[in-house]
């Protein structure tokens, strides 16, 4: 994966009213979030999750010692492939990451998928795989979407232009978001188009394909 894919790393970034104070991960922003408010802030004072743009609350009381041990587990990547997971690993070796769920088909599907190699399961993960890589770059794209418009609805929805500019970003166009909210204040602006920015990427690359 490139480093342009997303979701990006587990990062939070943390703002004092519409200033920027810390980005990185959740523990080091939990521990500015922690002294920014003891020392005393007009706010109000709110940490995003980088991944979906949403705020995430953190429980602040106590030492740092105690707020940190009250902090979710980070996340982590997956250990392995979801195909290689799902595969048959042996006999009293578990298939890790095969979850089972009902499934409604008519008799002719049932019928086609069990003439296929493997059975009906395998020959459903390669459909859903395939349909996962035909429209992979366009739900990033939407997803990195999103993600920018939960953070910008969040800090700036109170700001001039704010439809305007949703609108632009669901339509993938660049300059004119970075126009309409050119006037907003300077870290939102930034982080805003920092969130958006694997959108451009991935637009450019699929229009280059």
């Amino acid at each position: 994966m490139s480093e342009s894919a997303f979701p990006p790393p587990a990062t939070y970034t943390s703002f004092d009213g519409p200033v920027r104070i810390a980005t990185g991960s959740l523990q080091s922003v939990a521990l500015v979030v922690k002294r920014a408010l003891q020392r005393g802030t007009e706010g109000p004072i709110l940490i995003f999750d980088d991944a979906t743009g949403r705020p995430f609350d953190i429980d602040t009381r106590g030492s740092e010692q105690e707020v940190l041990s009250r902090l979710p587990v980070p996340r982590a990547a997956p250990a392995e492939d979801e195909d290689q997971a799902a595969e048959p690993r042996g006999r009293g070796r578990p298939k890790l990451g095969v979850v089972a769920r009902e499934v409604t088909l008519l008799p002719r599907h049932w019928e086609w998928l069990a003439a296929q190699p493997g059975g009906a399961s395998v020959a459903l993960r390669k459909l859903v795989e395939q349909a996962r890589r035909a429209n992979g770059e366009r739900d990033r794209v939407r997803a990195t979407q999103e993600r920018a418009y939960h953070f910008m609805s969040a800090m700036a929805g109170h700001l001039e232009h704010f439809e305007e500019a949703s609108r632009a970003l669901f339509a993938a166009d660049r300059e004119r978001l970075a126009a309409l909210v050119a006037g907003w204040p300077a870290d939102v602006r930034q982080h805003l188009l920092h969130l958006a920015q694997p959108a451009w990427l991935q637009e450019t690359t699929a229009a280059g394909d």
